[in-house]
């Protein structure tokens, strides 16, 4: 019988993370170069066999978003015309995510589009966090797990904010509330959620009204994705206004796009907690972010679907 094998190959979009997850299963990364031609084509070559491997590729498609899925796609190619036994496309920041329905006439639906790309490359299994809607599971035709961050931020919470009894959860808005109602529940804390709404081209957001009881609180901010802070900012504001005590932010995947670094530091708010699904040093010493990291869960995820294990049973509140 032959002995498989698990193999590591990472692209260029988070580094640090791919250096965690191979510490924590202890299987060095693929010697792989992943560069540019001079017209700026992005050039793969996987340097080391991969023939009969399961090999997972660790590629979040966080910006620059096309430069990094396009690595995605070529690797996952590269590695199924390297004859490996399987590809795993470990994406824990899936790009385009919240591009999943059609809100209005003549667009697309980009997250179903991006998901054909990632099986027509050639990807026999998905691996993520924390998808943007439920709903883009079914848009492939192969496995996906979709780990949850919900319990990670309950646990960092648990051990690392003071007077815990006086504070709630808040959703910055309905779509949100599933999310942030399993983090309160958790920690048996009273939740609240926003009233968010947005101009017709989904630009302009205003956040309207607080559901829930936040008076002399610490109101405890969950989300998914954190990219210009506009929205964080605002519901922010709008719970201070409304009596909260100190604000704080967690969200799974931040982006920090354009200005946001700065939007925020200068917010209400006390502080913002991510994961390094996406990893930006400039956040790390902006001196109001903080990362949990996510290289561990993942490693322990990708050994149990390596070993043909329950994911679910790996983790709690599943």
């Amino acid at each position: 019988m032959i002995e498989r094998e698990l193999k590591l190959v990472a692209g260029n979009a988070n580094r640090v993370l791919a250096q965690e997850i191979s510490s924590s299963l202890g299987i060095e990364l693929c010697d792989t170069a992943v560069d540019r031609f001079s017209d700026g084509e992005i050039r793969v070559r996987i340097r080391e066999t991969v023939r009969g491997a399961d090999v997972f590729v660790i590629q979040p498609t966080c910006p620059p978003v096309n430069d990094h899925l396009m690595e995605l796609l070529l690797i996952i190619d590269a590695a199924r015309r390297a004859s490996a036994r399987t590809v795993i496309a470990v994406v824990p920041y899936y790009g385009y995510a919240r591009q999943d329905r059609k809100h209005t006439g003549r667009v697309p639906i980009s997250a179903r589009l991006v998901a054909n790309l990632i099986e027509t490359a050639g990807a026999d299994r998905m691996l993520t966090m924390d998808l943007h809607a439920g709903q883009i599971q079914g848009f492939f035709n192969i496995p996906v797990d979709n780990l949850r961050a919900d319990w990670i931020f309950a646990e960092h919470i648990r051990t690392h904010v003071e007077d815990l009894e006086n504070a709630t959860i808040v959703s910055p808005d309905a779509g949100g509330a599933v999310r942030a109602r399993m983090v309160a529940e958790q920690l048996d804390l009273p939740l609240a959620i926003l009233e968010k709404r947005r101009s017709h081209d989904g630009s302009v957001v205003d956040v309207m009204n607080v559901i829930g009881d936040v008076g002399d609180k610490q109101a405890i901010l969950v989300d998914d994705i954190l990219s210009s802070g506009g929205t964080l900012v605002k519901a922010a504001e709008l719970l201070r206004a409304s009596g909260a005590r100190d604000v704080l932010a967690y969200a799974t995947h931040g982006l920090f796009a354009g200005e946001a670094l700065r939007t925020l530091s200068e917010s209400p708010l006390k502080r913002v907690v991510v994961t390094n699904t996406i990893f930006r040093q400039e956040a790390e010493k902006s001196g109001i972010v903080d990362y949990i990291s996510v290289g561990e869960h993942l490693a322990k995820t990708i050994h149990r679907i390596f070993e043909y294990k329950s994911v679910s049973h790996l983790f709690p509140h599943y």
